[in-house]
């Protein structure tokens, strides 16, 4: 009974595409950012991905997907969907937009299947972590995975920064 309840709708998704995941819960009340996550659950940063949702200037949505430790060059990922600009969606629309709320939202399951891209780094690894459709909960499967269940593509969307 207990297992049924853990079930997302990100989870069953997986589940019907026959995608291999594992899932780690954690005690969370409230939006709490990647890092902490990770860290509460020992896991390495480089392989723990936040979700970022944005609205294009043609005010279309996408996705992407990069880690927690990273930030989104809005120039790359502007460029990665074929848009002039684009930006953050504002937080109060991010249930209405995807079904989800903040640090629970998850490409996959989003109320509609909105572009999604996945930091080009992530096709290196064997797996990632990204958050299992609600908050204290994260999902383990591979990139390329999750680029099937979405319809994802790799891009180079984040900000690097000079050596300090």
């Amino acid at each position: 009974m207990s297992k049924k309840e853990l079930k997302t709708n990100a989870m069953r998704i997986l589940d019907r595409a026959g995608i291999p995941y594992t899932y780690q819960t954690y005690e969370c009340g409230e939006f709490t950012d990647g890092v902490h996550v990770a860290d509460q659950l020992g896991l390495p940063h480089e392989r723990v991905y936040k979700t970022l949702v944005t609205v294009g200037r043609t005010g279309a949505h996408y996705v992407f997907v990069i880690p927690i430790a990273e930030e989104i060059d809005f120039k790359k990922a502007a460029k990665a969907v074929g848009e002039k600009s684009v930006e953050m969606l504002h937080l109060k629309d991010l249930t209405k937009v995807t079904g989800y709320v903040r640090g629970g939202c998850t490409s996959i399951g989003m109320k509609k299947q909105f572009p999604t891209v996945i930091q080009a780094d992530a096709e290196e690894l064997d797996y990632i972590y990204i958050s299992g459709g609600k908050l204290g909960m994260q999902l383990q499967l591979s990139p390329q995975d999750l680029k099937k269940v979405t319809g994802a593509s790799f891009a180079d969307v984040t900000a690097k920064e000079n050596t300090k």
